[in-house]
C-alpha cells in the first residue's frame, strides 16, 4: 500500500519499501531538491547522511525561522532542537537515567509490562490488534515509569499526540499546547514530591540549577522520542517478520540472534523517514552540490538505511536478521545520536521474545493490502495490526 503522494518523496513508502521515485532519486544523486520546488535539499546517501548529522559546527538543529523571517520560539529543555554547549548541558542532565546499570534496574519493570499486555492480548481473542492491545501500551506504560508520568495521562497524551503530528489537523496547535501543558504539571508536581523517575531525579539532583521549563522540555523530549518510535518499530518489526517467514522460522530456531534481529528491524523498518532538519550555518560543499548558509537540509534515514549506497554489498533492502551488526542510523548519529538507544533495544528485545514465546504459531490476522498504514510527523506506522496465533 503506497502512501498518499502528498508527503514528501523521502517519507512515501510501498507498504514496508521505498517507493519506485525514491530509489530513482536516489540513484541519481547523493542529495537533491525534491520534486514540486521545495526549497530544502533531501539527502538520501548514507555516507553524505552521516557527515551531516556529524558536522555540528557547520549545520545547526535549531529549527530554521518561519517563511516571514521570525524566529521560532525557544523550547527549553529539547534535546533535539539544541546545538552546541546546551545540548551537551542537556544530555549530561539525563544521561544517569540511561546508564547500562540503570537499564538493567529497569528490565524487570519492563519484562512485567509486556507478561500482563500478552495477557490483555490473548484474552482480546483472535484476530486481535497488535497495536492497541500490545505495541502501543506497551511503550506508553515503560515509558511512563521512566519519567514518573501518572497512567492515567497517556491515553490523553496518545489522543493529542496524534492531533499535533498532523500538519492539517486544525486541532494542531490547541493540542501542541494541551500536550506541553502535561509535562508542565509533571514537573509543577515533581517539584513538590520528586518521584523515582526521570523528572524526580533531575530536580533532586539539580534542584534549582534546573527549572520546572526545562524538567518539562526534557521529559517532553524523551516521550516523544520514545512512546510512537517504539510502538510503531514493535509493530512494523512484527509485520515484517510475518511477511518474511524464512526469517521468522529461523529466529524461532535461534533465538540467540534476536539482538541482531533488534538492531536489523531497527534498520529495516526505520519509524521515523527523516531526522530533525539541519541548517547549514555557512556554505558548504558536500556531495558534489554547494548547500547555501540558510539552506535546509532533510537527512532521510530510511533511504539511507534502505536505498543502495557506495560500498553497498546489494543487500541494503533485504531483511536479513542474521546480518553483522552495521552502522545503521534509524537511532541517528553523531552528537545527536539517540540518548535512549539502549532503552529502545532492551525494550524491542523483551516485547518481540515474548511475543514469539507466548504464541508460536502468530500470524496475521488480514492481508497485507488490507493494513493502512500513517505517517505522523516523524514516524511512519501501521494504524491496525490484526494477528492470528
Amino acid at each position: 500500500m503506497t502512501q498518499s503522494f502528498e508527503l514528501p518523496v523521502d517519507k512515501r513508502r510501498n507498504v514496508l519499501d521505498p517507493v519506485p521515485e525514491l530509489l530513482e532519486l536516489n540513484a541519481r544523486a547523493p542529495l537533491f531538491r525534491p520534486p514540486g520546488g521545495m526549497p530544502h535539499w533531501i539527502v538520501t546517501d548514507r555516507e553524505v547522511v552521516r557527515q551531516i548529522l556529524a558536522d555540528a559546527e557547520r549545520f545547526s538543529s535549531m529549527p530554521p525561522p518561519e517563511p516571514d523571517g521570525r524566529k521560532p520560539d525557544p523550547h527549553p529543555g529539547s534535546l533535539l532542537q539544541t546545538d552546541g554547549a546546551e545540548h551537551s548541558r542537556l544530555r549530561r542532565l539525563v544521561a544517569p537515567m540511561f546508564t547500562v546499570r540503570q537499564m538493567k534496574a529497569l528490565e524487570p519493570m519492563m519484562a512485567r509490562i509486556v507478561d500482563q499486555r500478552l495477557e490483555v492480548l490473548e484474552r482480546a481473542g483472535r484476530p486481535a490488534d497488535l497495536m492497541r492491545y500490545f505495541a502501543r501500551p506497551v511503550s506508553g506504560l515503560i515509558l511512563a515509569e521512566l519519567i514518573g508520568l501518572p497512567r492515567d495521562d497517556l491515553s490523553e497524551l496518545s489522543r493529542l499526540g496524534d492531533h499535533r503530528a498532523s500538519g492539517h489537523s486544525p486541532r494542531r496547535h490547541p493540542a501542541t499546547s494541551e500536550y506541553v501543558g502535561h509535562f508542565r504539571k509533571l514537573a509543577a508536581a515533581q517539584r513538590r514530591a520528586p518521584g523515582e523517575g526521570l523528572a524526580g531525579m533531575l530536580i533532586r539532583e539539580h534542584g534549582d540549577a534546573v527549572s520546572d521549563e526545562e524538567v518539562a522540555g526534557i521529559c517532553e523530549s524523551v516521550a516523544n522520542g520514545s512512546i510512537e518510535n517504539t510502538a510503531e518499530t514493535i509493530g512494523l518489526g512484527v509485520l515484517a517478520l510475518l511477511c518474511h517467514p524464512d526469517q521468522l522460522a529461523l529466529l524461532r530456531e535461534r533465538p540467540e540472534l534476536m539482538d541482531r534481529a533488534v538492531e536489523e528491524l531497527l534498520r529495516y523498518v526505520s519509524v521515523v523517514a527523516s531526522v530533525s532538519p539541519r541548517t547549514a550555518l555557512v556554505d558548504v560543499e558536500i556531495g558534489g552540490e554547494l548547500i547555501k548558509a540558510g539552506e535546509v537540509v532533510s537527512c532521510s534515514v530510511f533511504a539511507a538505511n534502505r536505498c543502495p549506497y557506495g560500498g553497498d554489498d546489494g543487500t541494503a533492502d533485504r531483511l536479513d536478521i542474521a546480518r553483522e551488526p552495521g552502522n545503521h542510523l534509524a537511532l541517528g548519529f553523531g552528537v545527536h545520536f539517540c540518548l535512549g538507544a539502549a532503552l529502545a533495544r532492551l525494550q524491542l528485545r523483551i516485547a518481540l521474545t515474548g511475543l514469539l514465546e507466548r504464541f508460536p504459531g502468530l500470524r496475521l490476522g488480514t492481508g497485507v493490502e488490507e493494513l493502512r498504514f500513517r505517517s505522523l510527523a516523524p514516524q511512519f506506522g501501521v494504524e491496525t495490526l490484526p494477528v492470528l496465533w
